[in-house]
């Protein structure tokens, strides 16, 4: 067999980690910290760590290079982005102001809202109309367009978001004026809203259309220095970018549309989450991805994550839909929390212990780094309670330094009035607590009940905290899969190519216009080939699937309905009915039969086949023995703790808890009343006694 190699790189807040996998199943794996003055000098940093591992050099990827990365999700946080303007239809150009007038918290006098990305004077006005029904009432006037054009010059904008009223319908104005301003201004991206989010409800595509205008001159210099870097290493295929849908694309349409690549790591851990739970026979559970930087939770259900039509970034308060920006991307459903191994402690105006949402990252990092860093972060309460052992950081190739660690602790303990271990046990605390949080009222807003749901653990932090989290919740079962630290980045390897995309359409069900589903149904499904053909899928390996939004009439929320087939080609209106009328009753409880029903959009989504590849991990045969213990300070007393090594325990060990399972890049910290037992496939799984 010829070997083939595949690589997989995930760029996140702290860490940047990389995956190799050859196709008999052996696996590399490490990890470097981000460099967030430059990515790419962090991404082959990291590919070069694997290789001298392997043995072999870029040369030898012959399968493929994928790839998810945090530098959309940098530039919307730090707004550094490059002059962006925006051009809409003459009197709306206050619409990213005005929003949708909806008040995300009606008993709030002072509520707050982000700052739109694009302020009133980079925006401009043409004189144009398209009507609601689709007739172009005024076309562009060239001489106007041209002017603009040379304004947007004259102000030394770099990109511009076009979104011109109900064009969602007929793109023609907006096309007409992408072909002014490439021909006056050809060294500005241009965004067409009725390319990046063909939908209704103006304010939604309007930032959707500024979001992605923002970062494109971020994203695809990015993306094109990606490729032209892995051409000099004499790699040839393009390389595949994680979106936030959960499926992998080529870099051409991802640096395209960078709004689709937010999401880009925690999607391929929701992923992986849904790969590991249908492998071990696992219909319902919860991931839990908690890095550096963040901590990310997602439902998985009849093992698939939830995916859905729109999210928002940046918002004023985390957990009140309304209070950022929003984006009509399909995007896979979480939750995220500022709650990572450098999120920063500290007492607040009460004088309460707080942990995050501010992260050192990673540089300064935490203050066991010693890189500067002088607030005292998760990190550091690991390491001083000792569950994390200073001197193996990342196998010892990255000490820690313990005593800046409690020195830091103590300027915080001395606040609190509290000692070093009862300050870092505060903080071990807080942030499980604030997690178990966030989960539940994630999953409660679904309505599902999350007692019970067994957790998978994974991300540098995540097997750590994650049993405390567990007893928060309710949770019997923990399992940390193998590769934890670095499970994100063996998600891009193992997702298929995937796009997701969605067309506007409002009709009513008993006089639906098949002529215009039909249309547009055909349009998204020449965009899904084309987009992975360039991923390198061929026509026969792909396959669709269809869902349409719909509500009943009056109604301003819609309800996501899949279907088993293409609807333009069966024209089943009664199935549509049923299926609409099950999910509606699902999530509101009632049936309303009198109303009638409207559709709003139609979602295909264009996939390849499963990617058949997977890591094989090769299990001892010998049961291991501790190879050392460790006081761990637990609950207000100091433990002898026995450690294992997680690469020494044999398949169906058994320990009991407390006990900490190390390997290179994470530890696994077990607490009392947990047995932990060795899978066949190398997932180590906690039970609650």
């Amino acid at each position: 067999m010829t070997a083939r190699y595949g690589i997989a790189v995930d760029i996140g807040g702290t860490f940047t980690d990389v995956v190799l996998i050859r196709n008999d199943g052996q696996a590399w794996t490490d990890k470097t910290l981000t460099t967030h003055e430059d990515l790419l000098q962090g991404f082959f940093r990291a590919t070069d760590l694997v290789f001298e591992k392997a043995g072999i050099s870029f040369e030898d990827v012959n399968d493929v290079v994928a790839h998810a990365t945090t530098v959309v999700t940098n530039a919307l946080i730090e707004r550094k982005g490059f002059p962006t303007a925006l051009i809409t239809t003459e009197g709306f150009r206050d619409v990213l102001y005005i929003r949708d007038e909806h008040r995300y918290d009606m008993f709030d006098p002072q509520i707050e809202y982000p700052t739109p990305l694009i302020e009133r004077d980079t925006t401009w006005t043409v004189d144009e109309r398209t009507y609601a029904d689709g007739t172009v009432g005024k076309t562009i006037n060239e001489d106007e367009a041209r002017k603009v054009a040379k304004a947007l010059q004259d102000k030394g904008i770099q990109s511009v978001a076009v979104c011109l009223l109900n064009s969602y319908l007929v793109p023609d104005n907006e096309r007409a004026l992408r072909k002014i301003i490439n021909e006056v201004a050809p060294e500005i991206y241009v965004t067409l809203s009725s390319d990046v989010a063909p939908q209704m409800r103006e304010y939604l595509r309007t930032s959707t259309a500024a979001l992605n205008a923002y970062t494109v001159p971020i994203t695809r210099p990015y993306l094109d220095g990606l490729i032209q870097n892995l051409r000099d290493r004499k790699v040839d295929q393009q390389p595949l970018i994680m979106l936030s849908n959960g499926g992998v694309v080529g870099a051409n349409v991802a640096g395209s549309f960078p709004v689709r690549m937010i999401e880009s790591g925690p999607a391929a851990g929701a992923l992986v989450a849904s790969y590991f739970a249908g492998k071990h026979g696992i219909e319902n559970l919860m991931s839990f991805d908690m890095g550096g930087t963040t901590a990310k939770a997602c439902l998985i259900q009849d093992a698939n994550p939830l995916v859905i039509g729109d999210f928002e970034v940046d918002r004023r308060y985390r957990f009140k839909p309304g209070s950022g920006m929003p984006i009509t991307i399909p995007s896979i459903d979480m939750i995220e929390i500022g709650a990572g191994g450098g999120s920063i402690a500290r007492v607040d105006d009460l004088g309460l212990l707080k942990v995050g949402p501010d992260s050192a990252g990673s540089n300064p990092g935490p203050a066991c780094y010693g890189r500067g860093g002088e607030n005292p972060c998760v990190t550091d309460a690991d390491v001083a309670l000792g569950i994390l052992d200073a001197d193996n950081f990342l196998g010892g190739d990255m000490k820690l330094d313990a005593d800046a660690s409690r020195a830091a602790l103590k300027r915080l303990g001395d606040k609190l009035g509290t000692s070093i271990e009862d300050t870092a046990f505060g903080i071990f605390s807080v942030v499980g607590e604030s997690m178990a949080a966030a989960a539940r009222a994630h999953a409660t807003d679904r309505g599902v009940n999350y007692r019970g749901l067994p957790l998978l653990a994974f991300g540098g932090a995540g097997p750590v905290h994650a049993c405390y989290v567990a007893e928060r919740l309710d949770s019997s079962q923990v399992i940390y899969p193998p590769m934890a630290s670095v499970l994100s980045a063996f998600g891009t390897l193992i997702t298929p190519v995937r796009l997701d995309l969605v067309r506007s359409a409002v009709t009513q069900l008993d006089s639906i216009k098949w002529d215009i589903i039909s249309e547009r149904i055909s349009e998204m499904l020449t965009e899904g080939e084309a987009a992975l053909a360039e991923a390198g899928i061929v026509k026969d390996a792909i396959t669709y699937q269809y869902a349409i939004d719909m509500r009943y009439f009056g109604q301003q929320n819609e309800v996501t309905v899949t279907l088993s087939d293409n609807p333009a080609q069966s024209r089943n209106i009664e199935d549509l009915r049923q299926r609409f009328e099950e999910g509606y009753k699902t999530l509101y409880g009632v049936q309303l039969d009198d109303i009638g029903i409207e559709i709003v959009n139609l979602r295909v989504t264009a996939s390849s086949l499963d990617s058949g590849r997977e890591a094989r991990h090769s299990l001892p045969s010998e049961v291991a023995e501790p190879k050392a213990h460790r006081d761990v300070y637990y609950e207000g007393k100091n433990t002898s703790v026995p450690v294992y090594d997680r690469h020494a325990l044999a398949a169906g060990q058994k320990v009991t808890g407390p006990v900490i399972i190390e390997e290179r890049e994470t530890t696994a910290f077990i607490l009392p009343h947990w047995t932990l037992s060795v899978h066949e496939d190398g997932s180590l799984i906690a039970d609650r006694n």
